[in-house]
């Protein structure tokens, strides 16, 4: 192998003479390229990069602000059919009978008017009831209540 590129020496300077020639002239003709176009090229330069950077923010401006949060708490099942009323809380809380019933209704699911329906009374008189139910129980939302009458077992 080494007597092989012995024999081929000369052709072998000749072609890397050849091959930096080539680069020599390529490389004066991409200066003179360049001189001669320089603003054409700088523009160029401007405007590639003013398209990268408006792409860039208009991307951080269009990303939604996602916040994702996992909650864990407990959850208090009991059996509706083993369900027993703990009297010593609706004591304690002074829940009215009707107040009772709201709660019950509310833990089924069914809004203020549905309530009033069902009850034959006016909305006002389930607000009323409501109202009074979240001052007893110290809540402020109905799921609140729901949730605080199943733990207390008020409401199955």
């Amino acid at each position: 192998m080494i007597k092989n590129i012995r024999n081929y020496k000369q052709t072998l300077v000749y072609g890397i003479s050849l091959a930096v020639l080539l680069l020599l002239l390529r490389w004066l003709e991409l200066r003179y390229v360049i001189l001669a176009h320089s603003f054409e090229i700088y523009a160029g330069v401007i405007a590639v990069l003013f398209t990268a950077l408006g792409v860039w923010v208009a991307l951080k401006l269009n990303k939604p602000q996602v916040l994702t949060k996992v909650i864990e708490k407990e959850i208090y099942l009991t059996a509706a059919a083993n369900f027993v009323l703990n009297e010593q809380q609706l004591a304690k809380l002074k829940l009215s009978a009707r107040e009772l019933e709201v709660l019950q209704l509310m833990a089924v699911g069914k809004s203020n008017q549905e309530i009033a329906d069902q009850l034959f009374v006016s909305l006002n008189t389930i607000k009323t009831h409501s109202s009074r139910l979240f001052e007893k129980m110290d809540v402020k939302r109905r799921t609140q209540a729901i949730e605080l009458g199943k733990k207390l077992s008020l409401i199955p």
